[in-house]
């Protein structure tokens, strides 16, 4: 893989991925854009780099990631992200199908980004705070709400963050267990698509994945620095989002989604 595209991708990936805005949405139109051919290492690339974004939620929540003493916090994010891993498993395919589609990313893109700007309003008077004072079962429906961004183009960041302002977390506690929540599902993902996807398809072993990041020294460097530009810009977008989350809320987010969806519907529609 090009160096330089790669990076381009892991930098949006970086972006992104805790962002209300779709990360796989933006690398797939970046990609397209950049005149990438859609390999099935490309596919695994941007799945793979997600494991940067999952070291910088772990690295910047340390003490509480680290804090082994608080079972209840793992206990969480573990029946939190079951929801996730059974309903991926299901319909992994027809998620698959629709990522080439970019017409119909573009238009969830516009879709969700309409759902944002009335979303703040949904939800008023918070009672929580802190994820300490959530509890196992409202963990789970969050869960399940992430589950809406298995439709490429939704988003997990807004899922997860609206499914626990509906549980009565404000803006900043419900971002914050979104990034908590992100870390088993992501390592969940990053190790299927590197690991397990291909088993028992023809010609296809339970480490092609691996197999094709060894393939060559261009897609090792790849692989190497596009999870290390991930980590870093996806450290830098953790620490800025939730400020600006409460300042201006969901509205920006979803204007944004509308003029970038309805950009691309026109450029993919007309001139691809």
């Amino acid at each position: 893989m090009d160096l330089f595209k790669a990076i381009i991708i892991a930098i949006i990936e970086g972006l992104t991925e805790f962002l209300p805005v779709s990360s796989t949405a933006h690398m797939g139109f970046t990609a397209a854009l950049m005149g990438m051919e859609e390999t099935e290492f490309l596919k695994m690339f941007q799945v793979s780099i997600q494991f940067g974004a999952i070291l910088a939620v772990v690295f910047a929540y340390w003490r509480k990631f680290l804090n082994f003493q608080n079972l209840k916090f793992y206990y969480k994010l573990a029946f939190a992200v079951i929801p996730a891993l059974v309903l991926g498993y299901l319909f992994d395919d027809k998620i698959e199908a629709i990522l080439g589609n970019q017409i119909a990313i573009s238009a969830v893109l516009v879709l969700g980004g309409v759902v944002l700007l009335f979303s703040d309003s949904w939800f008023k008077n918070p009672t929580i705070d802190d994820e300490k004072d959530m509890s196992i079962k409202k963990a789970v429906i969050v869960g399940f709400w992430q589950c809406l961004a298995m439709m490429p183009g939704t988003s997990r960041s807004a899922a997860s963050i609206i499914g626990g302002m509906s549980q009565g977390l404000t803006r900043k506690a419900a971002a914050e267990f979104s990034f908590f929540l992100a870390v088993p599902t992501m390592l969940a993902v990053t190790v299927y698509s590197i690991f397990v996807k291909t088993w028992g398809k023809e010609t296809a072993s339970p480490m092609k994945g691996y197999e094709m990041i060894l393939s060559s020294s261009d897609n090792i460097i790849a692989f190497v620095v596009g999870n290390v530009v991930a980590f870093i810009v996806a450290l830098i977008a953790i620490k800025s989002f939730i400020g600006l989350l409460n300042k201006y809320g969901f509205k920006p987010w979803g204007w944004y989604r509308i003029i970038v969806g309805i950009f691309l519907l026109i450029y993919f529609t007309q001139f691809q």
